[in-house]
């Protein structure tokens, strides 16, 4: 996996965990949500595809199959 998705995915997950612990209104909060922007938006101008950052439970399991 390319480390630009691998980002992108650590940055939105980490900005979800912090949006569960501190709310939405959190500083910290924004700030994750603008890094996860900002690594998925370096990700798509690398030619990655929006489904490589996001994957459904569908995609996941044709994967594995």
């Amino acid at each position: 996996m390319p480390h630009r998705i691998r980002a992108a995915r650590t940055a939105a997950h980490l900005a979800v965990r912090a949006l569960t612990v501190h709310g939405l209104a959190h500083p910290l909060t924004h700030l994750l949500l603008a890094a996860a922007s900002l690594a998925a938006a370096r990700a798509w101008d690398r030619g990655h595809p929006v489904d490589a950052i996001h994957t459904t439970p569908v995609q996941k399991a044709r994967r594995t199959c």
